[in-house]
């Protein structure tokens, strides 16, 4: 069974990576459309160049940066609030933002219940 080609919007990967700014985000839903169109801040420049310069490891705590056709195939470790994990860029994520991808909080795990927690544990002794 051979592989789907991918395609965004009817273009493919290759197409894609040769349009300019403006014309992929002639593409991307409205909300990425209006950010792009009113330019990238700071961070998300810096963040860019770097990406372009095919620098190895690269940490961002740009979360809001939109994921472009250039990144696809690119490792780049995204904050978390306390460590940076690393997000392998995929073809489907076009469009996306980093942070969707890296979850700030974690999964609650709860334990046994504590002392006090219901009436029967009250009956317990306490040592």
């Amino acid at each position: 069974m051979a592989k789907k080609e991918f395609s965004y919007r009817g273009k493919t990967l290759e197409e894609l990576k040769g349009l300019s700014l403006n014309e992929v985000a002639a593409l991307l839903p409205a909300r990425q459309r209006r950010v792009l169109k009113r330019g990238l801040t700071d961070q998300q420049k810096i963040l860019l160049k770097k990406i372009k310069k095919n620098e190895g490891n690269i940490e961002t705590q740009c979360r809001d940066m939109i994921i472009l056709p250039e990144m696809v195939g690119k490792t780049i470790r995204v904050h978390r609030g306390k460590e940076f994990l690393p997000v392998i860029i995929i073809e489907e994520m076009i469009g996306h933002y980093l942070g969707e991808f890296v979850l700030t909080r974690k999964r609650v795990e709860h334990s046994a219940p504590g002392i006090g927690a219901t009436k029967s544990s009250a009956a317990l002794s306490v040592k």
